[in-house]
């Protein structure tokens, strides 16, 4: 009894030491990278993922600005609330005459990064609905019904800055959306006359050009919006060509309808009544499908984590919602973060580490604690959904918003997560596949007191701590803890 006693606390005490030796490591790696940075500023979570060791922690408990390192927290409660098999269905068909479509809440439908993957044309679901009328022999629709009631109507985020509503990053969000509620805008010289070209091709949105045609010197342009919507002025100056870029439309399941409607005429079948965005009932009138598109959540969360595609997090917080009430409609910001709010709850964290307002992290009023951010990687990380997750972060030195960080030999592949941007916020959290184990990390930093290149360092030195304490317990001369 007393020998098993003996090697029981022998392994108890290496144990320990172990984990000192490490977290003592850390610190040193770590301090030499952050240097002269406020201590208050920025904050770090290291966690073994198999045993759930905390290994390094400063700042931990902190409520800090996560920029979009939010797009982890509401990607993994999505996976739980919805399931990895969810799919979003947009359907589109007849009652009578009347062309209706259904909205689901799907951000990706029309989006070009997943027609490329998948190998569909442009405009291919729009063709696939047209394609099923001319089947059925039908000449001429009335009217066309767009309902986007599986979200609410509020459709832009009061804390999102008004300046930068235009902008891809903070479309709008509707239960309708399609080519990421964008359209592409590009603008050439030809003989001093400045054309601009749009995709996709429509008249629902009205642009004004005011490029000027320069022969050298600087040359760039951008999209303005006004007074009345969709009504976008193009000003700078355009030597060659400029674009294409990306510029936010207005009333996006309006659009979809509008765009629609545009390519039913162009291929010989008219419509002779209104665009209608309301709910559809089936009172008087029975709905036969015509077309059908559906989209895996997998898709959504890669374009959200990968690709940091804020339209995916934030149909994916109102979907949350609206899967919540009875109807499964009306999905909001509001009810979509308070279900998240309880998600993190329930895997206890602290109402003071943590304070949802939308999806993305575009925000400036979420808040998140590494502590936080770790947990909930630890959550899906022994949840039985962690090799689906994890296939959706960026991978260093290969794919998503990290593939030009981390090609490093002993790095590039084995550090995988989320970064975070906005104007005084950096972030990153995820994991580090290292030579004696996986751990799960998150940096955070507001007021800039790291920079990118100080967090890309941070990360690479958990992967380098670890694969050198493997290699320095074996290199006779180096300390180590003698085995009994």
């Amino acid at each position: 009894m007393r020998t098993c006693l003996r090697k029981a606390l022998i392994v108890l005490t290496l144990s320990v030491c172990l984990c000192g030796l490490a977290r003592a490591g850390l610190a040193g790696r770590f301090g030499k990278i952050v240097g002269k940075a406020k201590q208050s500023e920025y904050a770090i979570r290291v966690v073994r993922a198999d045993s759930q060791t905390v290994v390094y922690s400063h700042n931990a408990t902190k409520a800090m600005i996560p920029a979009s390192n939010m797009k982890l927290i509401t990607t993994a409660a999505a996976l739980d609330y919805l399931g990895p098999l969810f799919e979003y269905q947009t359907r589109v068909g007849l009652c009578g005459q009347t062309l209706v479509v259904i909205g689901s809440g799907d951000p990706l439908l029309g989006d070009s990064v997943m027609d490329r993957l998948y190998g569909r044309e442009p405009g291919w679901f729009l063709q696939e609905a047209t394609e099923a009328l001319k089947d059925r022999r039908i000449e001429s629709v009335t009217d066309i019904v767009v309902d986007t009631t599986i979200f609410d109507n509020t459709r832009v985020h009061p804390n999102w800055s008004p300046n930068d509503l235009n902008r891809p990053y903070a479309c709008e969000v509707c239960g309708l959306n399609y080519n990421v509620n964008c359209i592409e805008v590009a603008t050439d010289n030809r003989g001093g006359v400045v054309g601009i070209q749009v995709q996709p091709q429509t008249t629902f949105v009205e642009i004004i050009n005011e490029v000027r045609a320069v022969s050298d010197g600087p040359s760039a342009v951008g999209a303005y919006r006004n007074q009345q919507p969709n009504r976008i002025t193009i000003r700078g100056k355009c030597k060659d060509r400029e674009g294409p870029f990306e510029v936010a439309i207005e009333q996006p399941g309006a659009f979809f309808g509008f765009v629609l409607a545009e390519h039913l005429i162009r291929s010989g079948i008219p419509t002779t009544g209104q665009l209608i965005e309301r709910a559809f009932t089936e009172e008087g009138c029975r709905f036969f499908e015509l077309a059908k598109h559906e989209t895996p959540l997998i898709d959504v969360l890669h374009r959200a984590n990968k690709d940091s595609l804020n339209l995916a997090a934030e149909a994916l917080l109102k979907t949350i919602g609206a899967h919540e009430s009875p109807e499964g409609k009306n999905g909001s910001w509001a009810n979509g973060a308070e279900r998240i709010g309880a998600y993190l709850r329930r895997l206890g964290i602290p109402d003071e580490e943590h304070h949802i307002d939308d999806g993305s992290g575009l925000s400036r009023e979420n808040r998140l604690s590494a502590r936080a951010l770790a947990t909930v990687l630890l959550d899906v990380y022994h949840g039985g959904n962690w090799e689906y997750f994890r296939t959706t972060l960026a991978v260093g030195g290969e794919d998503g918003t990290i593939r030009r960080y981390f090609k490093g030999s002993g790095h590039r592949g084995r550090i995988l997560g989320k970064t975070g941007y906005i104007s005084g916020v950096r972030s990153f959290s995820g994991i580090c596949l290292t030579d004696s184990g996986p751990y799960l990390f998150s940096i955070l930093s507001n007021r800039s007191s790291l920079s990118r290149d100080s967090i890309n360092r941070i990360a690479e030195a958990i992967m380098d701590e670890y694969r050198d304490a493997d290699r320095d317990a074996m290199v006779p001369g180096r300390s180590a803890i003698p085995l009994p």
